[in-house]
């Protein structure tokens, strides 16, 4: 099928978040977003007509010009974490106006920060379980992994000296000796960082997966001590229905966010208005998720997470 040409509404203005968004796509076009020698973009799945057809709409929008192998899925996945850690970087790390604090984003699997999630205030008692399992073979099959949680990216907060709670400055003390010594976010009382969102990043999205996120998301409510970080997931998948695997329901995740979601939404129009029977049921399945409040644009994540 020969595509149409890509409708995309406009060019957005430029602004921090436009900016990163077009810096995040282009390290995507730069190796780990491609399409092959047969015409299959890296994201789709090539025994789907569908999957392929999409996926290509969304890299000819984005003006993917490489032609390669695919690489192997997990340099994929280990690429798009770090595309995804970078955005973050470059537009929530400067909402200092509207979510002050002392904020950090990390890579986990692979990256500097380190893979254990019980370097954070809320986890950190898993260290001790898993410490106690090591060394007890019958404690360890009682409770098997349901404690271990290894998150692609987070987004931390340092815990803030007195002198930032309640300088000086102010009229009246925030807070005064004796009163609020266990509060996390001072670090007379807490050494740690405190977790203020987990984000697992699925460059595409099959039904092993979307399992394999949610159970990580409950891993997360389940095991907390003191407030539960923001739960997202972002993904280049591009077929509607397998996105919903994840999106879809309540409870175990806050959002899914697509890595380009207007050019997905394009892709399909396109598609759909060229006969295709079966992008206009996923067009149908991706207004469900996004009028759903279930799948947002990765421009929306930095706002959210201001939240």
């Amino acid at each position: 099928m020969t595509l149409p040409p890509i409708p995309i509404a406009s060019v957005p203005t430029p602004s921090l978040i436009a900016d990163a968004r077009t810096a995040f796509h282009d390290a995507l076009l730069a190796g780990t977003l491609i399409i092959d020698s047969k015409g299959v973009p890296s994201n789709a799945d090539k025994d789907s007509v569908l999957s392929v057809e999409v996926a290509k709409g969304i890299a000819l929008a984005l003006k993917v010009q490489t032609t390669l192998a695919r690489g192997a899925g997990q340099t994929s996945g280990t690429s798009f974490e770090a595309a995804c850690a970078d955005f973050l970087r470059n537009t929530f790390l400067h909402l200092q106006h509207l979510r002050p604090g002392n904020w950090d984003v990390y890579q986990l699997k692979g990256g500097k920060g380190g893979a254990a999630v019980s370097q954070y205030t809320q986890y950190e008692h898993l260290a001790h379980i898993a410490a106690k399992a090591a060394a007890d073979l019958q404690l360890a099959a009682s409770l098997g992994n349901d404690y271990t949680i290894k998150p692609d990216v987070v987004v931390v907060r340092r815990p803030e000296p007195d002198s930032a709670i309640s300088p000086a400055t102010l009229a009246v003390p925030i807070i005064s000796p004796g009163l609020a010594t266990r509060a996390v976010l001072r670090d007379s009382a807490n050494s740690l960082p405190i977790l203020h969102a987990s984000v697992s990043c699925k460059w595409t999205m099959r039904s092993d997966r979307a399992q394999n996120a949610r159970s990580e998301a409950l891993n997360f409510i389940r095991n907390r001590k003191g407030r539960l970080p923001h739960i997202v997931s972002v993904t280049a998948e591009p077929v509607p229905s397998r996105i919903g695997s994840l999106a879809l329901g309540t409870g175990d995740i806050d959002c899914v966010y697509h890595f380009a979601l207007y050019e997905l939404e394009a892709s399909l129009k396109a598609l759909a208005a060229g006969g295709s029977k079966s992008a206009v049921g996923a067009m149908r399945e991706l207004t469900i998720l996004i009028e759903g409040g279930r799948l947002k644009d990765i421009s929306d994540l930095p706002l959210d997470l201001a939240v």
